[in-house]
């Protein structure tokens, strides 16, 4: 798990996901950490529940489910990249979500934008593939 810096210093590592997405809040977190001014880049990906799955289908909303341990791998190995100063997440998991809803925040904060860009592309895509899992719910067709 990761450490969060506080604007005091470092405290406990905490759990990854909270529950309810807050880009600012994580934007503040990664503002806050100590070697912050290396940082020429940050980058923020929110993820929202459409109103459409891949296949066209209506949907209502869905549900994400979390491996928490993977996740955890996934973002300490992101956070040893070259050039990168912070990566957090927040991810709404474990909860039902209805169409415009934040499911995922990813930000990552780097020294230059080729560090940044191919961190915040790798790390969401492990994400995507091998950490989260979700539930879409269907509306019935008429």
């Amino acid at each position: 798990m990761g450490i969060t810096p506080t604007p005091t210093g470092i405290r406990a590592p905490e759990k990854e996901i909270h529950g309810l997405v807050n880009a600012a809040d994580l934007m503040t977190t990664v503002k806050q950490h100590p070697d912050f001014d290396q940082a020429g880049m940050v980058l923020c990906h929110n993820g929202v529940v459409r109103a459409t799955s891949r296949d066209g289908r209506r949907v209502s909303g869905l549900r994400v489910n979390v491996d928490q341990q993977r996740l955890t791998a996934i973002l300490e190995a992101a956070r040893q990249r070259p050039g990168i100063v912070d990566v957090r997440v927040d991810i709404a998991a474990d909860r039902d979500l209805t169409v415009g809803d934040d499911v995922m925040v990813l930000v990552v904060a780097g020294d230059v934008r080729e560090n940044v860009i191919a961190v915040l592309e790798e790390t969401l895509n492990a994400i995507k593939t091998t950490v989260t899992s979700k539930t879409e719910f269907f509306i019935a067709s008429e």
